[in-house]
C-alpha cells in the first residue's frame, strides 16, 4: 500500500491541524465513532488477556482511553495522539483513582520500547496513516502473544458524497479508504499472526449536504489527501454536487454510508517463519455470533 502513493497519501501536517481545530466539538458530533469505539471495546471481552501495558492508538478525547482504564484498572493506560489539542481534551476524562498517561506521537514513529506493550487498541485512526508503518510499528512494540484490536473505515464510506463530487469534477474531494483485503494483507506482511477482519455497513440519515458537511468538519474527517483540490470551492460547484446528492434522497433523508472495518491479530509467540502462502484470515462469524449474544440480540 506504500507503493499507492498517488492514490492514498496523506498530508500529515493537515491531518493533525484538522484535529486540533475539531477537538473541541468533536464528541458532539461523534456519535457514529461512538458506536464504532463500543464495538470495538465489547470484542475484548472474548479474549482472556491480563495486559500490563495498553495503548489506545489515535486516541482523540480520550474516552476509549478512559473506558480501557476501567476495564484493565491495574495496567499502565496510554493515550497516544498525533494531535495536541485532542490530548488537552482527553485530559478532562482522567479518572482521580485511575489515571492515563498521556502521549503525543506518530503512530508511524513510536516512541515505545521493542515488546514493551501487551495490548493496542486503534479506533478509527488507520484511515490516516500509512498502514504498513503503523502495523510495523505495532508489531515492533507488541510483546509476544500480544493484541491488536482496531477499527478502521473501508472503500465504501461516503460513496454518496463521492458519487456526487465525480458528477461535478474529476478532482479528489473524499477521503479514499483501504480494502479490507488488503489490511489483512498488511497485518501478515508485518508478522501478525492470523488476522481476523470483518465489516459492518452504517447509514446516517440527514436532512441535507451542509449537515454531512458539519458532521465531518466537527469530527477533524476533511480530505487530506495529496491530490485533494486545494482551491476552494465555489457556490457553483458546491450548488452542482448538492443537486448530484439529491438523486440519493430517501425517504426525506440523504444518507451517509460508513463501512466499518474492524480487525483484531496476535503477535507469534516465537518468531514465525515467513512463507508466500500466508493469507489473511477474514471474517469469523463465531465473532459475531458471541457478540450479538452477549447484546442479547
Amino acid at each position: 500500500m506504500s507503493d499507492e502513493a498517488g492514490t492514498f497519501a496523506l498530508e500529515r501536517h493537515w491531518v493533525r491541524r484538522s484535529f486540533d481545530r475539531a477537538a473541541a466539538t468533536y464528541d458532539a458530533a461523534a456519535v457514529l465513532h461512538a458506536d464504532i469505539r463500543q464495538n470495538l471495546l465489547d470484542r475484548l471481552k472474548l479474549t482472556a488477556l491480563e495486559p500490563r501495558a495498553v495503548v489506545d492508538a489515535g486516541a482523540g478525547t480520550g474516552l476509549g482511553s478512559r473506558a480501557l482504564k476501567r476495564r484493565y484498572p491495574s495496567a499502565l493506560v496510554i493515550a497516544l495522539d498525533s494531535s495536541r489539542g485532542m490530548l488537552r481534551a482527553a485530559a478532562r476524562q482522567q479518572l482521580w483513582l485511575r489515571p492515563f498517561a498521556r502521549l503525543c506521537a506518530d503512530a508511524e514513529r513510536l516512541p515505545l520500547k521493542d515488546g514493551s506493550i501487551d495490548l493496542i487498541v486503534s479506533n478509527l485512526m488507520l484511515q490516516w496513516c500509512d498502514p504498513d508503518a503503523v502495523f510495523a510499528e505495532f508489531r515492533r512494540v507488541l510483546a509476544p502473544q500480544g493484541l491488536l484490536s482496531f477499527s478502521t473505515l473501508g472503500p465504501d464510506t461516503l460513496r454518496e458524497l463521492r458519487s456526487a463530487w465525480a458528477q461535478v469534477d474529476s478532482r479528489d474531494h473524499v477521503h479514499q479508504f483501504i480494502d479490507m483485503h488488503d489490511l489483512g494483507d498488511a497485518l501478515v506482511r508485518s508478522g501478525f499472526a492470523s488476522p481476523v477482519l470483518d465489516v459492518e455497513r452504517i447509514t446516517l440519515k440527514y436532512l441535507d449536504v451542509r449537515a454531512v458537511a458539519a458532521d465531518l468538519r466537527a469530527t477533524g474527517a476533511r480530505n487530506a489527501a495529496r491530490g485533494r483540490a486545494k482551491g476552494l470551492t465555489t457556490p457553483r460547484q458546491f450548488a452542482a454536487m448538492q443537486a448530484a446528492y439529491e438523486k440519493s434522497r430517501q425517504d426525506g433523508r440523504l444518507p451517509a454510508t460508513y463501512e466499518a472495518v474492524f480487525a483484531h491479530a496476535w503477535v507469534p509467540a516465537k518468531p514465525a517463519r515467513r512463507s508466500n502462502s500466508q493469507q489473511a484470515a477474514v471474517p469469523l462469524e463465531d465473532i459475531k455470533r458471541q457478540l450479538r449474544a452477549r447484546r442479547g440480540k
